[in-house]
């Protein structure tokens, strides 16, 4: 693989973690916004917010069913295999879910309706940001625990913060929602990320040789290893894009956009600032 061989020693310090922390600042701008404007970080989907769910196998086309709940809080119309349709409402009243469930037995009479509550849908969002901030200390505490070296245990949190971060940034410029899937998804991110960096600060730190050539090696070893679960990831969008399975479609993207951003943050950011460590610390 031809980027595995590329020579990441040619870059200082400061011109490695320049890139991710402007990203970084700008993805943290962006989650800031959406906080005042909205009172949370992103836009839940459903699982969080609440509302109904109606899966209908029907030829009608997006825009007949649009207009047909015209009058309903719609969100979505996604379209599956064959003539199904998944679509998605906001939460409702009562006097309003009543007539919605009225007219989807009338116009769709085999239609599978969820619905969550408003109530419960909060109390899932509750246990999903517990659930990513648990996560994140309990691998902080374990890096700390196994390098006992603030320096390199904290170009690890870091870079894992920043992975989360820019992935959450870019999810809400795309328009993807936070659900329990995607939520599953920024949890993989944050054992991916630890494990990448794992081995770079392993290589760099208790190996024994010239730096330039430890940095090397663990560049290569770990490209290959991250474009081969990219690859894998990117067939699984197409696939899931290509027959409308919204949420593995979903979850592939924030894989991906995760995957990418953890390359630039192990490479970039973590090797920048070890790279500023050792040569400081004069154990180049």
């Amino acid at each position: 693989m031809e980027f595995s061989g590329y020579d990441i020693n040619k870059y200082s310090p400061r011109q490695m973690v320049a890139l991710p922390l402007a990203l970084l600042l700008l993805a943290l701008a962006v989650l800031g916004y959406t906080t005042l404007a909205t009172g949370l970080p992103l836009t839940p989907g459903i699982d969080f917010a609440g509302g109904t769910a109606v899966t209908v196998f029907t030829s009608d086309s997006r825009e007949t069913i649009e207009a047909t709940f015209a009058g309903y809080p719609l969100l979505s119309v996604g379209e599956g295999v064959g003539d199904g349709k998944y679509v998605q409402f906001g939460p409702m009243d009562d006097d309003q879910y009543r007539s919605f469930s009225a007219l989807v037995n009338e116009k769709y009479p085999g239609a599978k309706v969820d619905q969550i509550g408003e109530t419960f849908g909060k109390t899932l969002q509750s246990q999903a940001f517990l659930a990513l901030i648990f996560s994140f200390i309990g691998v902080a505490i374990v890096i700390f625990i196994a390098y006992r070296n603030p320096v390199a245990s904290g170009a690890i949190v870091l870079a894992a913060a920043s992975d989360i971060t820019i992935t959450a940034g870019a999810m809400q410029v795309l328009g993807i929602p936070l659900s329990l899937g995607t939520t599953a998804a920024l949890l993989m991110l944050i054992g991916y990320a630890a494990d990448s960096n794992v081995l770079l600060t392993t290589r760099l730190l208790k190996r024994k040789g010239k730096f330039e050539e430890k940095l090397s090696g663990a560049f290569r070893t770990g490209i290959i290893m991250t474009t081969t679960t990219l690859g894998a990831i990117v067939a699984m969008w197409v696939v899931a894009t290509a027959g409308q399975i919204q949420i593995i479609s979903a979850i592939a993207s924030v894989l991906i956009i995760g995957l990418l951003a953890d390359m630039m943050n192990t490479w970039m950011l973590n090797a920048g600032i070890l790279k500023a460590h050792i040569f400081r610390s004069g154990k180049k």
